[in-house]
Protein backbone atom coordinates (compact mmCIF):
# COMPACT_ATOMS: atom_id res chain seq x y z
CA UNK A 1 0.00 0.00 0.00
CA UNK A 2 2.82 2.43 0.89
CA UNK A 3 4.58 1.62 -2.40
CA UNK A 4 1.38 2.26 -4.38
CA UNK A 5 0.81 5.55 -2.51
CA UNK A 6 4.35 6.71 -3.33
CA UNK A 7 3.89 5.80 -7.01
CA UNK A 8 0.49 7.55 -7.04
CA UNK A 9 1.94 10.78 -5.59
CA UNK A 10 4.92 10.63 -7.99
CA UNK A 11 2.61 10.27 -11.00
CA UNK A 12 0.52 13.23 -9.83
CA UNK A 13 3.70 15.24 -9.24
CA UNK A 14 5.00 14.55 -12.75
CA UNK A 15 1.66 15.41 -14.40
CA UNK A 16 1.11 18.60 -12.41
CA UNK A 17 4.69 19.82 -12.67
CA UNK A 18 4.69 19.30 -16.45
CA UNK A 19 1.39 21.20 -16.82
CA UNK A 20 2.37 24.10 -14.57
CA UNK A 21 5.88 24.22 -16.03
CA UNK A 22 4.28 24.92 -19.41
CA UNK A 23 2.40 27.93 -18.00
CA UNK A 24 5.49 29.07 -16.07
CA UNK A 25 7.98 28.84 -18.95
CA UNK A 26 5.77 30.53 -21.57
CA UNK A 27 4.71 33.26 -19.11
CA UNK A 28 8.34 34.06 -18.34
CA UNK A 29 9.19 34.03 -22.08
CA UNK A 30 6.29 36.41 -22.69
CA UNK A 31 7.63 38.84 -20.09
CA UNK A 32 4.99 38.05 -17.44
CA UNK A 33 6.02 37.79 -13.80
CA UNK A 34 5.25 34.52 -12.02
CA UNK A 35 4.85 35.23 -8.30
CA UNK A 36 4.69 31.59 -7.13
CA UNK A 37 5.24 28.10 -8.52
CA UNK A 38 3.72 25.58 -6.12
CA UNK A 39 3.45 21.82 -5.98
CA UNK A 40 0.41 20.64 -4.02
CA UNK A 41 -2.12 22.88 -2.33
CA UNK A 42 -1.52 24.98 0.83
CA UNK A 43 -0.64 25.08 3.63
CA UNK A 44 3.01 25.42 2.67
CA UNK A 45 5.56 23.08 4.20
CA UNK A 46 8.61 24.39 2.32
CA UNK A 47 9.39 27.52 0.30
CA UNK A 48 12.34 29.02 -1.51
CA UNK A 49 12.47 32.54 -2.89
CA UNK A 50 14.05 32.74 -6.32
CA UNK A 51 15.04 35.92 -8.13
CA UNK A 52 11.46 36.64 -9.27
CA UNK A 53 9.40 33.63 -8.18
CA UNK A 54 8.58 31.95 -4.88
CA UNK A 55 8.83 28.15 -5.17
CA UNK A 56 6.78 26.15 -2.68
CA UNK A 57 5.95 22.58 -1.70
CA UNK A 58 2.54 22.31 -0.06
CA UNK A 59 0.87 19.83 2.25
CA UNK A 60 -1.87 18.45 -0.05
CA UNK A 61 0.02 16.60 -2.83
CA UNK A 62 -2.81 16.25 -5.39
CA UNK A 63 -2.32 19.31 -7.53
CA UNK A 64 -0.24 22.37 -8.13
CA UNK A 65 -0.39 25.93 -9.37
CA UNK A 66 1.44 28.91 -10.79
CA UNK A 67 0.42 32.33 -9.48
CA UNK A 68 0.81 34.65 -12.46
CA UNK A 69 0.86 38.39 -11.86
CA UNK A 70 -2.27 39.92 -13.39
CA UNK A 71 -4.20 36.71 -14.09
CA UNK A 72 -7.19 38.10 -12.14
CA UNK A 73 -7.11 41.32 -14.15
CA UNK A 74 -4.98 43.32 -11.73
CA UNK A 75 -1.92 45.37 -12.74
CA UNK A 76 -3.04 46.31 -16.26
CA UNK A 77 -0.55 49.17 -16.21
CA UNK A 78 2.39 46.90 -15.26
CA UNK A 79 4.65 45.79 -18.10
CA UNK A 80 5.10 42.35 -16.48
CA UNK A 81 1.37 41.74 -15.87
CA UNK A 82 -0.64 39.04 -17.64
CA UNK A 83 -3.51 41.55 -17.96
CA UNK A 84 -1.32 44.00 -19.89
CA UNK A 85 -0.46 41.53 -22.65
CA UNK A 86 -2.33 41.10 -25.92
CA UNK A 87 -4.88 38.31 -26.39
CA UNK A 88 -2.43 36.25 -28.44
CA UNK A 89 0.24 36.13 -25.73
CA UNK A 90 -2.34 35.42 -23.04
CA UNK A 91 -3.73 32.56 -25.13
CA UNK A 92 -0.23 31.07 -25.54
CA UNK A 93 0.32 31.19 -21.77
CA UNK A 94 -3.04 29.53 -21.12
CA UNK A 95 -2.60 26.75 -23.70
CA UNK A 96 1.03 26.04 -22.69
CA UNK A 97 0.03 23.76 -19.79
CA UNK A 98 -2.11 21.58 -22.05
CA UNK A 99 0.67 21.48 -24.67
CA UNK A 100 3.18 20.31 -22.05
CA UNK A 101 0.90 17.42 -21.06
CA UNK A 102 0.93 16.20 -24.66
CA UNK A 103 4.70 16.70 -24.91
CA UNK A 104 5.12 14.68 -21.69
CA UNK A 105 2.98 11.86 -23.14
CA UNK A 106 5.06 11.82 -26.33
CA UNK A 107 8.30 11.66 -24.32
CA UNK A 108 7.05 8.89 -22.00
CA UNK A 109 5.65 6.81 -24.88
CA UNK A 110 8.84 7.39 -26.86
CA UNK A 111 10.89 6.07 -23.92
CA UNK A 112 8.39 3.23 -23.57
CA UNK A 113 8.71 2.24 -27.22
CA UNK A 114 12.48 2.24 -26.85
CA UNK A 115 12.42 0.10 -23.67
CA UNK A 116 9.52 -2.04 -24.88
CA UNK A 117 5.79 -1.45 -24.41
CA UNK A 118 3.08 -4.10 -23.96
CA UNK A 119 1.45 -4.30 -27.40
CA UNK A 120 -1.54 -6.18 -28.79
CA UNK A 121 -0.21 -8.34 -31.63
CA UNK A 122 -3.55 -8.39 -33.45
CA UNK A 123 -3.30 -4.83 -34.75
CA UNK A 124 0.35 -3.95 -34.20
CA UNK A 125 2.77 -2.82 -36.89
CA UNK A 126 5.90 -4.70 -35.83
CA UNK A 127 8.14 -3.60 -38.71
CA UNK A 128 11.62 -3.09 -37.28
CA UNK A 129 10.51 -3.98 -33.76
CA UNK A 130 11.96 -6.55 -31.38
CA UNK A 131 9.23 -8.86 -30.00
CA UNK A 132 9.66 -10.65 -26.68
CA UNK A 133 7.64 -12.00 -23.74
CA UNK A 134 4.54 -13.02 -25.68
CA UNK A 135 1.48 -13.50 -23.47
CA UNK A 136 -2.26 -14.14 -23.56
CA UNK A 137 -3.80 -11.37 -21.48
CA UNK A 138 -7.21 -10.38 -20.21
CA UNK A 139 -8.18 -6.92 -21.49
CA UNK A 140 -11.82 -6.88 -20.37
CA UNK A 141 -13.94 -8.71 -17.78
CA UNK A 142 -17.70 -8.82 -18.41
CA UNK A 143 -19.94 -7.93 -15.48
CA UNK A 144 -21.85 -10.82 -13.81
CA UNK A 145 -19.81 -13.40 -15.72
CA UNK A 146 -17.89 -16.45 -14.43
CA UNK A 147 -14.69 -14.43 -14.99
CA UNK A 148 -15.88 -11.70 -12.62
CA UNK A 149 -17.07 -14.27 -10.07
CA UNK A 150 -13.65 -15.93 -9.84
CA UNK A 151 -11.87 -12.54 -9.66
CA UNK A 152 -10.15 -12.32 -13.03
CA UNK A 153 -8.75 -8.83 -13.65
CA UNK A 154 -7.58 -6.81 -16.61
CA UNK A 155 -3.92 -7.59 -17.27
CA UNK A 156 -4.01 -11.18 -15.94
CA UNK A 157 -1.95 -13.57 -18.05
CA UNK A 158 -3.43 -16.96 -18.97
CA UNK A 159 -0.80 -19.66 -18.34
CA UNK A 160 -2.71 -22.94 -18.56
CA UNK A 161 -6.16 -24.59 -18.51
CA UNK A 162 -7.06 -28.01 -17.07
CA UNK A 163 -10.25 -30.09 -17.39
CA UNK A 164 -10.64 -33.77 -16.42
CA UNK A 165 -7.40 -35.43 -17.54
CA UNK A 166 -6.45 -32.80 -20.13
CA UNK A 167 -4.11 -29.88 -19.52
CA UNK A 168 -3.45 -27.17 -22.09
CA UNK A 169 -0.66 -24.60 -22.32
CA UNK A 170 -2.21 -22.34 -24.95
CA UNK A 171 -0.07 -20.57 -27.54
CA UNK A 172 -2.65 -17.87 -28.28
CA UNK A 173 -6.07 -16.52 -27.31
CA UNK A 174 -7.87 -18.68 -29.89
CA UNK A 175 -6.58 -21.84 -28.21
CA UNK A 176 -7.94 -20.64 -24.86
CA UNK A 177 -11.38 -20.07 -26.40
CA UNK A 178 -11.33 -23.46 -28.16
CA UNK A 179 -10.40 -25.32 -24.97
CA UNK A 180 -13.20 -23.63 -22.99
CA UNK A 181 -15.79 -24.32 -25.74
CA UNK A 182 -14.66 -27.96 -25.86
CA UNK A 183 -15.20 -28.32 -22.11
CA UNK A 184 -18.43 -26.36 -21.64
CA UNK A 185 -20.40 -27.59 -18.60
CA UNK A 186 -17.25 -29.09 -17.09
CA UNK A 187 -15.23 -27.54 -14.31
CA UNK A 188 -12.02 -25.92 -15.59
CA UNK A 189 -8.97 -25.01 -13.54
CA UNK A 190 -7.40 -21.82 -14.86
CA UNK A 191 -3.83 -20.86 -13.99
CA UNK A 192 -3.09 -17.15 -14.32
CA UNK A 193 -0.19 -14.88 -13.49
CA UNK A 194 -0.91 -11.51 -11.86
CA UNK A 195 2.27 -9.55 -11.39
CA UNK A 196 4.59 -11.96 -9.60
CA UNK A 197 1.77 -14.13 -8.22
CA UNK A 198 0.49 -17.38 -9.78
CA UNK A 199 -3.22 -17.95 -9.11
CA UNK A 200 -5.32 -21.08 -9.66
CA UNK A 201 -8.99 -20.31 -10.28
CA UNK A 202 -11.81 -22.80 -10.89
CA UNK A 203 -14.89 -21.95 -12.94
CA UNK A 204 -17.82 -23.53 -14.74
CA UNK A 205 -18.21 -22.24 -18.33
CA UNK A 206 -21.67 -21.02 -19.33
CA UNK A 207 -23.27 -23.22 -22.03
CA UNK A 208 -25.55 -20.41 -23.27
CA UNK A 209 -23.82 -17.08 -22.60
CA UNK A 210 -25.25 -13.71 -23.70
CA UNK A 211 -24.31 -12.81 -27.26
CA UNK A 212 -20.71 -11.63 -27.60
CA UNK A 213 -19.65 -12.58 -24.06
CA UNK A 214 -18.48 -16.19 -24.40
CA UNK A 215 -18.64 -18.99 -21.79
CA UNK A 216 -16.09 -17.33 -19.47
CA UNK A 217 -16.97 -13.67 -20.06
CA UNK A 218 -13.60 -12.17 -20.92
CA UNK A 219 -11.94 -10.46 -23.83
CA UNK A 220 -8.48 -11.87 -24.47
CA UNK A 221 -5.66 -10.63 -26.68
CA UNK A 222 -2.21 -11.84 -27.67
CA UNK A 223 0.34 -9.36 -26.37
CA UNK A 224 4.09 -8.99 -26.33
CA UNK A 225 6.71 -6.49 -25.24
CA UNK A 226 7.79 -4.71 -28.44
CA UNK A 227 10.75 -2.34 -28.57
CA UNK A 228 12.16 -0.16 -31.35
CA UNK A 229 15.43 1.67 -32.10
CA UNK A 230 15.41 5.20 -30.66
CA UNK A 231 14.65 6.94 -33.97
CA UNK A 232 11.59 4.75 -34.53
CA UNK A 233 10.64 5.00 -30.85
CA UNK A 234 10.30 8.80 -31.22
CA UNK A 235 7.95 8.34 -34.19
CA UNK A 236 5.85 5.72 -32.40
CA UNK A 237 5.74 7.89 -29.25
CA UNK A 238 4.14 10.68 -31.30
CA UNK A 239 1.88 8.26 -33.18
CA UNK A 240 0.69 6.54 -29.98
CA UNK A 241 -0.05 9.94 -28.40
CA UNK A 242 -2.18 10.94 -31.41
CA UNK A 243 -4.05 7.60 -31.39
CA UNK A 244 -4.69 7.77 -27.63
CA UNK A 245 -5.87 11.37 -27.96
CA UNK A 246 -8.40 10.39 -30.63
CA UNK A 247 -9.60 7.49 -28.47
CA UNK A 248 -9.98 9.65 -25.34
CA UNK A 249 -11.72 12.47 -27.25
CA UNK A 250 -14.20 9.89 -28.54
CA UNK A 251 -14.76 8.54 -25.01
CA UNK A 252 -15.16 12.06 -23.56
CA UNK A 253 -17.62 12.93 -26.31
CA UNK A 254 -19.67 9.85 -25.45
CA UNK A 255 -19.69 10.74 -21.74
CA UNK A 256 -20.79 14.31 -22.46
CA UNK A 257 -23.52 13.05 -24.82
CA UNK A 258 -24.82 10.54 -22.25
CA UNK A 259 -24.88 13.23 -19.55
CA UNK A 260 -26.68 15.61 -21.94
CA UNK A 261 -29.47 13.12 -22.63
CA UNK A 262 -29.79 12.28 -18.94
CA UNK A 263 -28.11 8.86 -18.93
CA UNK A 264 -26.02 7.81 -15.87
CA UNK A 265 -22.27 8.28 -16.39
CA UNK A 266 -21.00 7.42 -12.90
CA UNK A 267 -19.74 4.00 -13.98
CA UNK A 268 -17.39 5.47 -16.60
CA UNK A 269 -16.07 8.43 -14.60
CA UNK A 270 -13.00 7.96 -12.43
CA UNK A 271 -11.55 10.28 -9.80
CA UNK A 272 -8.51 10.15 -7.47
CA UNK A 273 -9.65 6.96 -5.69
CA UNK A 274 -10.24 5.16 -9.00
CA UNK A 275 -6.90 6.35 -10.38
CA UNK A 276 -5.22 5.13 -7.17
CA UNK A 277 -6.72 1.66 -7.71
CA UNK A 278 -5.58 1.63 -11.34
CA UNK A 279 -2.12 2.74 -10.19
CA UNK A 280 -2.07 -0.18 -7.74
CA UNK A 281 -2.76 -2.61 -10.61
CA UNK A 282 -0.12 -0.99 -12.84
CA UNK A 283 2.46 -1.03 -10.02
CA UNK A 284 1.89 -4.78 -9.61
CA UNK A 285 2.49 -5.35 -13.32
CA UNK A 286 5.79 -3.46 -13.59
CA UNK A 287 7.50 -0.19 -14.47
CA UNK A 288 6.50 -0.12 -18.14
CA UNK A 289 2.80 -0.27 -17.20
CA UNK A 290 3.30 2.67 -14.81
CA UNK A 291 4.98 4.57 -17.67
CA UNK A 292 2.05 3.79 -19.96
CA UNK A 293 -0.49 4.84 -17.34
CA UNK A 294 1.31 8.14 -16.69
CA UNK A 295 1.26 8.96 -20.41
CA UNK A 296 -2.45 8.12 -20.62
CA UNK A 297 -3.28 10.29 -17.58
CA UNK A 298 -1.20 13.15 -19.00
CA UNK A 299 -3.28 13.15 -22.20
CA UNK A 300 -6.46 12.98 -20.11
CA UNK A 301 -5.34 15.95 -18.01
CA UNK A 302 -4.53 17.98 -21.12
CA UNK A 303 -7.87 17.24 -22.77
CA UNK A 304 -9.93 17.94 -19.65
CA UNK A 305 -8.13 21.25 -19.10
CA UNK A 306 -8.81 22.44 -22.64
CA UNK A 307 -12.59 21.94 -22.27
CA UNK A 308 -14.40 25.31 -22.55
CA UNK A 309 -15.59 25.25 -18.93
CA UNK A 310 -15.10 28.10 -16.40
CA UNK A 311 -12.00 27.78 -14.17
CA UNK A 312 -10.28 25.47 -16.67
CA UNK A 313 -7.70 26.69 -19.21
CA UNK A 314 -10.25 26.09 -21.96
CA UNK A 315 -12.78 28.29 -20.16
CA UNK A 316 -10.28 31.14 -19.94
CA UNK A 317 -9.47 30.70 -23.63
CA UNK A 318 -13.20 30.97 -24.35
CA UNK A 319 -13.33 34.34 -22.57
CA UNK A 320 -10.36 35.49 -24.66
CA UNK A 321 -12.18 34.45 -27.83
CA UNK A 322 -15.27 36.44 -26.74
CA UNK A 323 -13.01 39.42 -26.03
CA UNK A 324 -11.57 39.27 -29.54
CA UNK A 325 -15.04 39.00 -31.10
CA UNK A 326 -16.58 41.90 -29.15
CA UNK A 327 -13.44 44.02 -29.37
CA UNK A 328 -13.17 44.72 -25.64
CA UNK A 329 -12.46 42.76 -22.45
CA UNK A 330 -15.31 41.22 -20.45
CA UNK A 331 -15.91 42.88 -17.09
CA UNK A 332 -13.23 41.34 -14.85
CA UNK A 333 -15.51 41.02 -11.82
CA UNK A 334 -18.08 39.10 -13.85
CA UNK A 335 -15.40 36.82 -15.32
CA UNK A 336 -13.93 36.12 -11.87
CA UNK A 337 -17.40 35.29 -10.48
CA UNK A 338 -18.06 32.88 -13.36
CA UNK A 339 -14.68 31.16 -12.85
CA UNK A 340 -15.35 30.89 -9.09
CA UNK A 341 -18.73 29.26 -9.76
CA UNK A 342 -17.10 26.94 -12.30
CA UNK A 343 -14.42 25.97 -9.76
CA UNK A 344 -17.10 25.22 -7.16
CA UNK A 345 -18.96 23.01 -9.65
CA UNK A 346 -15.73 21.16 -10.43
CA UNK A 347 -15.10 20.54 -6.70
CA UNK A 348 -18.66 19.20 -6.27
CA UNK A 349 -18.20 16.99 -9.34
CA UNK A 350 -14.89 15.69 -7.99
CA UNK A 351 -16.52 14.87 -4.63
CA UNK A 352 -19.34 13.05 -6.44
CA UNK A 353 -16.88 11.04 -8.55
CA UNK A 354 -14.76 10.22 -5.49
CA UNK A 355 -17.86 9.04 -3.59
CA UNK A 356 -18.81 6.93 -6.61
CA UNK A 357 -15.29 5.42 -6.72
CA UNK A 358 -15.55 4.47 -3.04
CA UNK A 359 -19.02 2.97 -3.61
CA UNK A 360 -17.59 0.77 -6.40
CA UNK A 361 -15.04 -0.67 -3.95
CA UNK A 362 -17.61 -1.49 -1.24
Amino acid sequence: MIFTLIIFILILAILVLAHELGHFWVARRAGVRVDEFGFGFPPRIFKWQGKKTLYSINLIPIGGFVKIHGEQGEGKGDADSFASKGAGRRALILVAGVAMNFVLAMVLLGIGNMIGLPTSLEDANLSGGIVKSQKIQVIEVVKNSPAEEIGLKMGDEIKSLEALNEKKYPANADEVSSFIMKNVEQGILLEVQRGKDILKLSFMPRPNPPEGEGPLGVLLTNTAIVSFPWWKAIYYGIKDTVNLTIFIVSALGKIIYLAFIGQPVGEVLTGPVGIYNITSQAAGMGFIYILNLTALLSINLGLVNVLPFPALDGGRLLFLAVEKIKGSPINQKIENIIHTIGFAILIILMLFITWNDIAKIF
